[in-house]
C-alpha cells in the first residue's frame, strides 16, 4: 500500500466511523444466538442473509451453502461463502468469521439491552460487537473502501462465515474438508486469516501464533441404584462421592502440578528463540490479578514473574477440575448420599501432545488409583472430546505481512503471543488445506466476550479496519509463487523440527 493511498484509506475510514457504528448496531440488533436454535434459528439465518446481501452489493460472488450437518429433525443455518475475485495471478486470502453469538439477557447483569448497541465513553456495548460481528464485517468495509476510492483489491479475497461457532460449529469441519478438494472454494487459497481472538492487554496489539488443545474427561462412580438418606444409611454403604473426590485429588496438586505420570513426556522443549519472544511482551502482573479476579481474595498467582506465568498460561499443559455432576449444589442443606456422580476435568494440551496418548495415560492413572481404594463401586472414565494444540511461526510471510500492517497503523510492532484456549477451526483449516493460518486479533483483552457488557472500543473498530486493509496489501508484496500452486519439494520433518529454527507453519522452501 503506497503512502498516498494509505493516507486516503485511513482518512476514508475515520470519516465513516459513524456509518460503521450504525451498521454494527443493525447487526447486533439481530439476536443470532446459536445455542438456542428453537428460538433463534430464523435470526441466525437473517444474520447470514443480511451479510450476504451486504457482500453482494460490494460485488462479491456469494453462496449460502446448506449446512452438511443439518437434518429434517434439526435444521441448521447455512454457511456463507463469498469471493471478491480480482486476478487469478494474484494471491488469494481467505478470512474466517462467525456471525452467531452467545446468549444474553439484561437481567443476567447487563447494564444495557445486549441487543441494542449502546455507545458510552468511546465503547460500543452489545452482544456480538467484538465476538465476532465487528471484526467479521470489517473485511467487507475494507472492500467497500477500495471500491469507493477507485483502487483494485491487491489480492483475491474470500470469506468463510458460519453461524454455529458458539455452539460447536456443527457442519463447518465437514464443509472445510469438502471445499478444500481440487477445484473447490478453498483449493486456490494461499493464506488464511482469522480475527476471532483478543489482544493480551488493552493498548498494545498482538499476533497469535499458538493455541493449546484440550482433552475433556468424565469420571463416573456409581455406588447404588438410587440416592440414599445419609441419616438412615450413612456409614453402611460405600459412597460414590467419596471415591470421586479421592480420585480427583490424585490428578493435580494445589500448586497446579499435574500428578498424572506420562502427561509431560511429549511436551515440546522450549527453544532459546521461543523463550526470547517473551522478553518484550507488554504484560502487567498486577493488572492480571485484577483481570483474573484474585486481587480481592488471595492476591496471589501461581507464578511470580511475567515469563513463567505466560509460559504456564500458553505453552505448558494444565489440568483443571470443573465440577461434580450428580452432587447436591443448591442453597440450603440436603442430607443425601448420591447414587452416581461424575467428576469433570480437562487438560489443556500443547505441542507435541496428542489427545489419544493423554487419554491413555489418564485412564491408566485413574484405574490404578481406583484399585488402591479397594472400593466395590463401579467406576468408568471417558474422554468426551479432544482437540490438538496448534502452533505456527511468527517468522512466516503471512505473519510478517500482518506485523508490518499492525506497525503501520499503530506505530508499534505487535507482541507475538500464544493463547491458553482452543480455536479448533484453526487446525481444521490448516489440516485440510496445508496453508498457513494467521490469528490477527483486533479487540482488547477487556472486551468481555461471552460475558455481561461485551464491548468493542471505537478505536479498535476503526484501527482494525485499517490493519486488515494494509495487511492485504502486505500479503500482495510477498515474493515467490502462490503457495496453493507451488510444486516444489515440501520441507521434511527434520527440517521442520530443527531446534531453534521455529519453522512450524512453513510448507516448503519457497515460503522461507
Amino acid at each position: 500500500m503506497s503512502d498516498d493511498f494509505s493516507e486516503k484509506f485511513f482518512q476514508y475510514v475515520d470519516e465513516r466511523k459513524g456509518l460503521y457504528i450504525e451498521r454494527l448496531a443493525e447487526a447486533v440488533g439481530i439476536p443470532s444466538v446459536s445455542s438456542e436454535l428453537d428460538t433463534h434459528l430464523p435470526d441466525i439465518v437473517k444474520m447470514m442473509t443480511w451479510t450476504k446481501e451486504h457482500a453482494d452489493r460490494l460485488g462479491a460472488k456469494t453462496t449460502l451453502l446448506p449446512n452438511p450437518a443439518a437434518t429434517p429433525e434439526r435444521p441448521l443455518p447455512p454457511i456463507l461463502l463469498g469471493e471478491f475475485h480480482v486476478d487469478p495471478a494474484k494471491k488469494t486470502v481467505c478470512v474466517y468469521g462467525h456471525l452467531d453469538v452467545q446468549p444474553a439477557k439484561k437481567e443476567d447483569g447487563w447494564d444495557t439491552d445486549p441487543f441494542v448497541l449502546t455507545e458510552k465513553d468511546g465503547k460500543l456495548y452489545g452482544r456480538g460487537s467484538t465476538d465476532d460481528k465487528g471484526p467479521a464485517l470489517s473485511w467487507l468495509w475494507v472492500v467497500e473502501a477500495h471500491r469507493e476510492l477507485g483502487v483494485e483489491l491487491p489480492v483475491n479475497l474470500k470469506i468463510l462465515y458460519e453461524g454455529m461457532e458458539e455452539f460447536g460449529s456443527d457442519g463447518l469441519f465437514e464443509c472445510i474438508k469438502e471445499e478444500a478438494k481440487e477445484g473447490k472454494f478453498l483449493d486456490d487459497v494461499d493464506f488464511f486469516c482469522i480475527s476471532d481472538n483478543y489482544w493480551l492487554g488493552k493498548t498494545k496489539p498482538c499476533l497469535t501464533y499458538g493455541l493449546r488443545g484440550i482433552a475433556y474427561f468424565e469420571l463416573q462412580v456409581q455406588g447404588c441404584e438410587q440416592d440414599l438418606h445419609s441419616g438412615v444409611l450413612g456409614g453402611t454403604v460405600h459412597e460414590a462421592m467419596t471415591d470421586v473426590i479421592k480420585l480427583m485429588g490424585t490428578l493435580v496438586d494445589s500448586n497446579g502440578k499435574i500428578l498424572v505420570k506420562g502427561v509431560m513426556d511429549d511436551v515440546a522443549p522450549v527453544t532459546p528463540e521461543e523463550e526470547a519472544l517473551y522478553d518484550n511482551i507488554e504484560f502487567d502482573m498486577e493488572a492480571y490479578k485484577e483481570e483474573s479476579k484474585v486481587s480481592s481474595v488471595s492476591n496471589k498467582l501461581l507464578h511470580p514473574d511475567k515469563k513463567s506465568l505466560l509460559m504456564h498460561r500458553w505453552r505448558y499443559p494444565t489440568l483443571s477440575l470443573h465440577g461434580i455432576e450428580g452432587a447436591f449444589s443448591g442453597p440450603g442443606a440436603k442430607t443425601v448420599i448420591p447414587s452416581r456422580v461424575i467428576g469433570k476435568f480437562s487438560l489443556r494440551l500443547v505441542p507435541d501432545q496428542k489427545a489419544a496418548q493423554i487419554e491413555s495415560v489418564v485412564k491408566e492413572h485413574v484405574e490404578a488409583e481406583f484399585a488402591k481404594l479397594g472400593s466395590p463401586n463401579k467406576m468408568s472414565i471417558k474422554m468426551s472430546h479432544g482437540a490438538k494444540a496448534w502452533l505456527s511461526s511468527p517468522n512466516h510471510p503471512n505473519f510478517q505481512a500482518a506485523s508490518k500492517a499492525t506497525e503501520r497503523v499503530h506505530g508499534m510492532p505487535p507482541d507475538l503471543t500464544r493463547e491458553g484456549g482452543s480455536i479448533p477451526i484453526t487446525s481444521a483449516i490448516e489440516d485440510a488445506t496445508g496453508m498457513n493460518v494467521l490469528l490477527l486479533p483486533i479487540g482488547a483483552c477487556d472486551d468481555m466476550a461471552h460475558s455481561q457488557n461485551e464491548k468493542y472500543n471505537i478505536p479498535n473498530l476503526t484501527n482494525g479496519i485499517k490493519v486488515l486493509g494494509v495487511y492485504l496489501h502486505e500479503v500482495a508484496k510477498i515474493e515467490g509463487p502462490k503457495p496453493s500452486t507451488c510444486k516444489c519439494v515440501p520441507l521434511t520433518e527434520e527440517e521442520l523440527m530443527v531446534p531453534g529454527a521455529f519453522m512450524k507453519g512453513f510448507r516448503c522452501k519457497c515460503e522461507i
